[in-house]
């Protein structure tokens, strides 16, 4: 190859690469992205010490492409107003995937995973608020999200259900169920 070939080849990627014109963007998007995984992962991580079906990966990717969706079109200079739109797509589009985290068993009349759903969905926000630049209030959100989702249970577990905490399972044995909601 020509030095006017990889003359081209060097001038295309440094264009295709313009969007990080200098190290404070780069540092910026870095600092909002990760922040977004590590947060999405501390939920996700609580959900899968507890069995749950959602945990560390899919809540990581989960805040990961929210903050991604709206950090892209602010990058863009997308105005304000053209933003919502995004966030109301990428709000409706996790309520498909918390969706999917919902189980109602055909014999039984409870419902599982909607505190996995509902924290996906949660997770879905904080990514949000990383993209948005919002860092500290992500921050709070996750805590706060990790406090209702670890420590209010310890408070909760004590009250007997209304069934008794007591179900049969698919063989037919009378069973103890955790009071928990998910």
């Amino acid at each position: 190859m020509s030095a006017d070939t990889w003359t081209e080849i060097v001038d295309t990627l440094r264009s295709e690469f313009s969007d990080l014109p200098d190290a404070a963007q780069i540092t910026r998007i870095a600092v909002r992205l990760l922040l977004a995984a590590l947060l999405g992962g501390i939920l996700g991580y609580e959900r899968e010490h507890h069995g749950k079906a959602a945990g560390i990966r899919t809540h990581m990717l989960v805040s990961l492409g929210a903050a991604l969706f709206v950090l892209v079109p602010q990058q863009g200079g997308m105005p304000m107003p053209d933003m919502s739109r995004v966030l109301q797509g990428v709000i409706a589009g996790i309520g498909f995937l918390g969706a999917g985290a919902i189980l109602k068993l055909k014999d039984e009349e409870q419902v599982h995973g909607l505190t996995t759903a509902a924290s996906i969905w949660m997770t879905a926000a904080i990514g949000i608020a990383c993209g948005l630049g919002r860092e500290a209030t992500a921050v709070f959100s996750m805590l706060l999200a990790l406090l209702i989702l670890a420590v209010l249970p310890l408070f909760t577990r004590p009250y007997p259900r209304d069934d008794g905490g007591r179900r049969e399972d698919a063989r037919g044995d009378d069973r103890r169920v955790s009071p928990r909601d998910d």
